[in-house]
């Protein structure tokens, strides 16, 4: 199309910037390939494992964060139900469970089109947004698989918040 420029395919790697954070954090990482970064992040719950990927062919910086559990063939239906409420109040990035061995991941991607780049502040938000989406849906997780307990059960107990002091 007339007007439009050429896009230049030598973007800086935004997966250089999460490995500056992730020492600056002190969080285990390992950059296997140039176009991933695997940190093991603690968790109040549990441990999770986290992929930052680029794919340059899309200007997409991507987050995969697993928890370090599987959904028994059981109980998968109603945590498909229980990820799906969990998802509508989601704003940034959404839960899915892989039905071929159980996982529940949790993704979300920043897209840099037309060479943008991903600023420190924008890559470790997404760090920390999955870190805590994680965080605050894993008792549910645990009241759908091990207690048995509905979707909606779950949601409303793990979400019970408190007010003031005692």
């Amino acid at each position: 199309m007339p007007g439009l420029e050429a896009i230049d395919h030598d973007l800086p790697n935004p997966l250089d910037r999460i490995e500056r954070l992730a020492e600056a954090h002190h969080w285990s990482f390992d950059r296997s390939t140039p176009s991933e970064v695997v940190m093991r992040l603690e968790g109040g719950w549990s441990d999770l494992s986290l992929s930052m990927c680029w794919r340059e062919d899309l200007e997409t910086l991507q987050v995969a964060a697993a928890f370090d559990l599987k959904v028994p063939p059981p109980r998968r239906e109603e945590v498909g139900r229980l990820l799906a409420l969990i998802n509508e109040q989601q704003l940034h990035g959404h839960f899915d469970l892989w039905p071929s061995d159980g996982s529940i991941i949790y993704r979300n991607s920043l897209l840099l089109a037309g060479g943008a780049e991903a600023n420190d502040a924008q890559c470790e938000a997404m760090i920390q947004l999955a870190l805590a989406a994680c965080e605050r849906y894993f008792p549910a997780l645990q009241f759908v698989i091990w207690a048995g307990r509905s979707a909606v059960e779950a949601l409303d107990s793990s979400l019970l918040e408190t007010m003031g002091e005692a």
